[in-house]
């Protein structure tokens, strides 16, 4: 099981003090928490890919192999990588050079993301956001596993004997994970491929999330991939915690209150309540936690949210001191032994590596 955090980067007020962190800050803030992730022994890092304020993160692949030099064991993922507005050849390439600075310490969640806007900037109509998704995806795809790629869509310009350079690091591309808050044609997308499925699992109540989930799984199992328990599933999730749960809801209160994505709506209690967010101890978080796997079955990747709606960068590092050393060594071992044997880990670059030469080997001795 592989535990982490990831950041939309959004630049907001702290309604306790109401200073606004400058753009600098907020980029050097995450950076931050990243190795502070590590440092605390968590596995993975990822962030969002927005193009529009009040959000930093514009160039993902920039900020993770700046992380990367500074790192030597954290997973260096995304929160969204924009598949509909982004040029797959450009992603193809990018991440596979990120792959080969980080030592193969990258994957990405593909995502359509949330802004309505980005579509036309980037020469694209967001009536056609699914059509978008899954044409890029398959263009993308083949650009990682087919040396000279012929092509011809919709969306883009045709290519012709064209190689995207650099080739994935020992031949292998970066395991890819499809997010959606929503929509059932990207979990069949990410089932299509045997790729993996990660369930935004914020703002949403647990039935839904198990409705996606599910049909992902199944969907998985249908196109030969495995068994739907073997379909590799990830969460995210979003906590905030003080050793006292009295404490913990009344410090994070006005920034619930405050914050863009929710604020002015349900209470707080009303949302801990209706979604997965948990504002307690940490014995609550861990209770709360292991419950996911009740409604969306052994899981490999759980995100959490720490670092949104101007809370201070001194407190999501305090955040992230509970997490690794209260939280996740305890979720780790319970859910390690809560998974039957035939569930696989989560995938790394050295597991797929192995996974592939184990292929290769089969079908050498196959055909002889």
């Amino acid at each position: 099981m592989q535990f982490g955090v990831f950041t939309v980067g959004d630049v907001t007020v702290d309604p306790t003090t109401g200073r606004l962190p400058s753009e600098h800050e907020r980029i050097k803030a995450m950076v931050a928490i990243a190795l502070k992730a590590e440092e605390v022994g968590l596995d993975v890092f990822a962030t969002g890919e927005h193009h529009n304020p009040p959000f930093v993160p514009s160039s993902p692949t920039t900020m993770l192999g700046h992380i990367a030099a500074r790192t030597e064991r954290l997973l260096l993922s995304t929160s969204t990588t924009l598949i509909t507005t982004n040029d797959p050849v450009k992603i193809a390439e990018d991440y596979a050079m990120l792959q080969h600075l980080a030592d193969g310490r990258v994957d990405l969640m593909m995502g359509r993301g949330n802004t309505g806007p980005v579509y036309p900037w980037f020469g694209q109509d967001i009536r056609n956001g699914i059509p978008l998704a899954i044409e890029n995806y398959d263009l993308l795809h083949r650009l990682w596993r087919e040396d000279v790629v012929d092509w011809k869509g919709r969306f883009r310009t045709a290519l012709q004997s064209f190689t995207a350079t650099p080739r994935p690091l020992d031949g292998v591309p970066p395991f890819v994970w499809h997010g959606s808050i929503r929509s059932p044609e990207i979990a069949e997308q990410a089932a299509y491929y045997g790729d993996g499925f990660f369930a935004n699992h914020i703002f949403w109540p647990k039935e839904h999330t198990q409705r996606m989930v599910g049909l992902y799984r199944q969907r998985f199992a249908h196109y030969g991939h495995g068994t739907p328990e073997q379909a590799i599933v990830g969460l995210g999730g979003q906590v905030f915690m003080r050793r006292n749960s009295q404490d913990a809801v009344r410090e994070f209160r006005p920034y619930f209150d405050n914050a863009p994505v929710y604020g002015h709506g349900p209470s707080l209690e009303e949302f801990t309540a209706q979604t997965p967010l948990t504002v307690g101890s940490p014995q609550q978080v861990i209770d709360r936690t292991l419950g996911f796997r009740e409604y969306v079955g052994d899981y490999q990747r759980q995100l959490f949210l720490m670092d949104h709606a101007g809370l201070p960068l001194k407190t999501v590092l305090e955040q992230l001191d509970l997490l690794g050393e209260e939280v996740v060594p305890v979720l780790r071992k319970e859910f390690d032994a809560l998974r039957p044997a035939h569930v696989p880990e989560a995938p790394t670059h050295a597991s797929l590596v192995a996974a592939r030469d184990a292929a290769d080997l089969t079908g050498a001795e196959g055909g002889r």
